[in-house]
């Protein structure tokens, strides 16, 4: 039960405090249930991004939801993601009827103007986590480069690089798991040894 309460609380903190949409919200994420609470991992948290992206809904809910059922199973999803969207409900119902009469204020406008450049900053520090943890060699960074590339010039849709990505990923590591066991049997071939070379001499 109190495994629960904190599921709630933390991700009712995360929906309460981040402004900018999903992708704002995930270094946000990644602060409480890496760095603070110890729930995931670094790694588990961009895979948890990765399937986010592909399954419907908002990145972060997803998100939200695979963390709290690594942590409390089914019950654990159900709660983070209820108290991941329960303060954007109340301020939503709170707001929906003077949104009008604000949305044209200069001092909002501004406001949110300034917002919008700290969501930014916010993403690409995730960004640069992620990217130590996982362009960690030629193969993920030649992977890293073909995916922007594809993402720049054809605006494909996240499922489908999701996809690509993971399959690339499947054959590269099969095929350089294959060269190191490979490199391995080579390494530990049998050659004959000097006591051989000396006992075939006393022989003859």
């Amino acid at each position: 039960m109190k495994t629960l309460f904190e599921l709630f609380i933390t991700f009712t903190k995360v929906g309460a405090l981040t402004f900018g949409g999903g992708y704002a919200m995930l270094p946000v994420i990644q602060r409480e249930v890496v760095e603070n609470k110890h729930w995931v991992t670094d790694e588990e948290v961009i895979e948890y991004y990765a399937i986010g992206q592909c399954t419907p809904g908002i990145i972060a809910v997803n998100t939200s939801t695979f963390v709290g059922n690594k942590v409390a199973g089914i019950a654990g999803g159900i709660i983070a993601t209820l108290g991941f969207i329960f303060p954007a409900f109340l301020i939503i119902c709170l707001i929906a009827g003077l949104i009008e009469n604000f949305s044209d204020l200069l001092i909002v406008r501004n406001a949110f103007s300034g917002i919008r450049v700290c969501a930014c900053v916010l993403i690409f520090n995730a960004v640069l986590k992620m990217w130590k943890s996982s362009v960690s060699d030629f193969f993920t960074f030649a992977l890293f480069a073909a995916v922007f590339l594809l993402t720049v010039l054809f605006s494909l849709s996240p499922v489908i690089l999701v996809l690509v990505s993971a399959a690339c990923g499947l054959i590269g590591g099969t095929i350089m798991e294959k060269n190191r066991m490979n490199d391995a049997e080579s390494g530990t071939g049998t050659l004959p040894s000097s006591s051989d070379d000396d006992r075939e001499k006393v022989e003859k």
